[in-house]
C-alpha cells in the first residue's frame, strides 16, 4: 500500500496509478493518519455513516495498534446497529500472524474481535490468497447491507511463495467462506485426519506435510460461520475421524474459545480437539529463536499426533 501514490522528486507533484484505470472508475484516496488510533478509527467510522457507498478502510501498521482504539471497536462498530439502528461498513485491516516478531507485532487479538460477535452484527475473516481479500473487498461493497468486515492480513503472506492466485480467481472465481484441501477433493476416503485451521499457519502446514493422509482445510470466514457450510466440508469423510483446531496463537487467545463457546467440543457431531500454544499472558514470546522452536513444535504435534 505504500506505493500507492507516487511522487516526482523534481517537482513534488504525485501521481495515483489506480485513479488512472478508466473514466468512469470510483475514486480512491489514500490518507497518512495521525499516530492516534481511536482519534482516527472514529474519524473513518463517521466518514463510512455519510459514505456507506464508499469503502472506508482503515489499515493498522501491525494488528495490536488496534489495542489504542478498543473504545470504538466496543461502543460503536460491533454494537451501533443493534444499539442505535446505525449501519457501517467500515473495514478493518489488522495484521495479524506469529512470525517471530515479538507479541505486540504478532497478535491483533482475534479473540476479542469473534466474543464481540453476535447477531451477524460484523465479519471476521483471517484470509490466505490475495483473491480472497480481493472478493472480500468488492463483496463489501456490492452487498446491499452494510456490515462491519475485520481482516486479518499476515504480513508474511504478501512476499509468501505459496500465496498467490491466478488471474481467472479474480475475473472469474468467488470469495470462499472455507477452503477445502485440494488434494482430496476426488478421493476424500484416503483422509485419516482432518485439520481445520485459519490463516498463515496453513502454509506452515501444507509446507511440513509429508503423510498424504492428512486433510487440512482453511477456515476463511471465521464469522459468521455456516453450520451448513461445515456439514457439507466434512460430510464427505469417514464420521471417525478425529478433528482437529490447529491454530498459532495460545490457547487461551485467537478462534478456540470462540469454537468452545459455540460447539462445545462437537463440530458436526464429531469430537473437535485444539492444537495450539499453552495459554499465555503474553501474545507471543519476545525471542525469535523461541518462537521458531514452538512453531516447528506446533506444526509437528499438529501433522503427527
Amino acid at each position: 500500500h505504500r506505493q500507492s501514490v507516487w511522487y516526482d522528486v523534481q517537482n513534488g507533484k504525485s501521481y495515483t496509478p489506480i485513479n488512472h484505470i478508466s473514466k468512469e472508475q470510483a475514486q480512491f484516496e489514500v490518507v497518512d493518519s495521525a499516530l492516534s488510533e481511536a482519534a482516527v478509527l472514529g474519524y473513518e467510522y463517521g466518514y463510512s455513516l455519510d459514505h456507506p457507498n464508499a469503502l472506508v478502510i482503515w489499515e493498522a501498521q501491525f494488528g495490536d495498534f488496534v489495542n489504542g482504539a478498543q473504545v470504538l471497536i466496543d461502543q460503536f462498530i460491533s454494537s451501533s446497529e443493534v444499539k442505535w439502528n446505525r449501519l457501517t461498513g467500515i473495514t478493518m485491516l489488522l495484521p495479524h500472524g506469529f512470525e517471530g516478531q515479538g507479541p505486540e507485532h504478532s497478535s491483533a487479538r482475534l479473540e476479542r474481535f469473534l466474543a464481540l460477535c453476535a447477531q451477524e452484527n460484523m465479519q471476521v475473516c483471517n484470509l490466505t490468497t490475495p483473491a480472497q481479500i480481493y472478493h472480500a473487498l468488492r463483496r463489501q461493497v456490492l452487498r446491499k447491507v452494510r456490515k462491519p468486515l475485520i481482516i486479518m492480513s499476515p504480513k508474511s503472506l504478501l512476499r509468501h511463495a505459496d500465496a498467490v492466485s491466478p488471474l481467472n480467481d479474480f475475473s472469474e472465481g468467488a470469495f470462499q467462506r472455507i477452503i477445502a484441501d485440494p488434494v482430496f477433493a476426488k478421493n476424500p476416503s484416503q483422509a485419516k485426519k482432518i485439520i481445520l485451521c485459519s490463516g498463515k499457519v496453513y502454509y506452515d502446514l501444507i509446507k511440513a506435510r509429508k503423510d498424504a493422509s492428512v486433510a487440512i482445510h482453511r477456515i476463511e470466514q471465521l464469522y459468521p460461520l455456516r453450520q451448513a457450510d461445515l456439514d457439507q466440508l466434512l460430510s464427505a469423510y469417514d464420521r471417525n475421524l478425529p478433528v482437529y483446531w490447529v491454530q498459532e496463537e495460545p490457547m487461551n487467545q485467537g478462534a478456540w474459545p470462540y469454537f468452545c463457546l459455540n460447539f462445545a467440543g462437537q463440530i458436526s457431531g464429531r469430537s473437535l480437539k485444539v492444537i495450539a500454544r499453552p495459554q499465555s499472558a503474553s501474545p507471543a514470546t519476545g525471542s525469535h529463536h523461541i518462537h521458531e522452536h514452538e512453531q516447528d513444535h506446533l506444526v509437528e504435534e499438529a501433522l503427527h499426533i
